[in-house]
């Protein structure tokens, strides 16, 4: 597929009038998912697709289009020479764009990472033995995901990561589940073995009657997923995009306006490297491998994507025209993983956190709700799950002045999202022990 679209693309490029430009983009991937209830399969299949999308651009006017590819070139050629044609009509009804910004300084890149993912079938009994006994429900999907950039200038990138994920739950009745997920690059059976075990330790404890617990602040351990949500929000809002500092939208403005901080023990990055998202970005710019946010709980940097560069004259960093982060990485800590129960000692394990959003944006303070199994915890042991709660608290004191420390081990969460394709943003991030958390119902 790579050399695929080298060849659409130099195909196309021999079409192009007087001085215009031409940006492509590839997205694709070959995924093989499984979907399980009650540990038996319920839905199995493969996805194979791949598509295009163009700017065509000539002086500051451009727009853009998209088709969906047949693997057949001669179809292909025609269906894009087509999407050609109807641009240039367009072009010539649109205004000049005073942001428009793209690479004119070719420079080609490949990066493929292959990992050790393993087939569909052994992935199922792994997943199935697992499950031997309990309902099991969820969804697998492994495979490789692709992007690639081209330009009539000569600059070719490409970059392609072969993944798995397992969005999961042991399900017991009603509202009780035990949820987990196991994603990554290199499948290894003793990391899902110990995921698997500590989620039986969950379902046995499910069958307590609830403790329910009345509003106030509790010594609360947030695991990495529910320190997903939490990240998820304040990227969503602008919290690491160019545009939102400048409009003074960003739930940092604290941060950036005063003397507001997070505990130097939060270190937060873009990074690149370890990621699914590509290393470049759709006008052809080149992303490093790590843009510091924040360091040691001070604002450091934001994403600029290249009309925010462009509008605001700085330099981009490559980041995606919405600025959020693909693969925001936040540093581990000192907490040994294994032994969370014990350092949590007497207080809430929340595993997973929904329905969040800010109930005061500019305080950077967020509300939301426990999801599935929320245990109560007694020197290190669970004795009970939790009624639902709700809390509304801030970055400042979750992160910051009630944070006691972070795990030392970051775990790998890859977005299960699959609308239109699958998903290629991620996550690393250690559980945080929380001093206080404030739960309000």
């Amino acid at each position: 597929m790579q050399a695929y679209f080298d060849e659409l693309v130099s195909s196309a490029t021999g079409t192009l009038v007087g001085d215009e430009v031409l940006l492509a983009n590839i997205t694709g991937e070959r995924t093989d998912f499984i979907r399980l209830n009650n540990g038996d399969v319920r839905q199995a299949g493969s996805v194979d697709q791949q598509t295009v999308t163009v700017d065509l651009i000539e002086g500051r006017r451009h727009v853009g289009g998209s088709i969906n590819l047949t693997g057949e070139r001669a179809v292909d050629d025609a269906r894009l020479s087509a999407l050609l044609g109807q641009l240039r009509e367009q072009r010539r009804l649109v205004a000049d764009d005073p942001y428009l910004l793209y690479n004119t300084d070719p420079r080609s890149t490949e990066r493929i990472e292959t990992g050790e993912v393993p087939d569909a079938a052994t992935a199922l009994a792994d997943i199935r033995a697992a499950g031997d006994g309990r309902d099991l429900v969820g969804i697998y999907a492994s495979g490789d995901t692709f992007s690639g950039f081209a330009n009539s200038l000569g600059q070719r990138n490409w970059f392609q990561s072969a993944t798995f994920n397992l969005d999961w739950c042991f399900y017991l009745r009603a509202d009780k589940a035990a949820k987990n997920i196991y994603a990554g690059f290199d499948w290894d059976d003793g990391a899902f073995a110990r995921k698997v075990d500590w989620s039986a330790q969950q379902l046995v404890a499910l069958e307590r009657e609830p403790i329910e617990l009345a509003p106030g602040d509790y010594r609360t351990y947030l695991a990495p997923r529910a320190m997903e949500e939490l990240v998820t929000l304040l990227s969503w809002y602008g919290a690491f995009g160019r545009r939102a500092h400048e409009t003074k939208q960003t739930p940092f403005l604290r941060m950036v306006a005063d003397d507001a901080s997070l505990s130097p023990q939060v270190s937060i990055s873009e990074h690149t490297a370890g990621g699914v998202a590509a290393n470049f970005q759709s006008a052809g710019f080149l992303r490093p491998d790590d843009v510091p946010l924040v360091v040691r709980g001070a604002y450091a940097d934001t994403l600029v994507s290249p009309r925010s560069a462009q509008e605001y004259g700085v330099q981009t960093n490559g980041a995606s025209d919405d600025e959020t982060p693909q693969s925001l990485a936040i540093a581990p800590g000192s907490i040994p993983f294994a032994d969370v129960p014990a350092a949590l000692d007497t207080g809430l394990f929340v595993g997973n956190l929904w329905y969040t959003n800010f109930s005061d944006r500019a305080a950077c303070r967020t509300t939301g709700m426990t999801r599935f199994a929320t245990f109560w915890m007694d020197h290190g042991e669970i004795v009970a799950p939790v009624t639902a709660l709700r809390f509304d608290d801030t970055a400042y004191r979750l992160l910051g002045d009630h944070l006691e420390g972070l795990t030392d081990e970051a775990e790998v969460l890859l977005d299960a999202a699959s609308y239109e394709h699958r998903s290629t943003t991620s996550s690393r991030l250690p559980g945080a022990l929380v001093g206080a958390m404030h739960f309000v119902l």
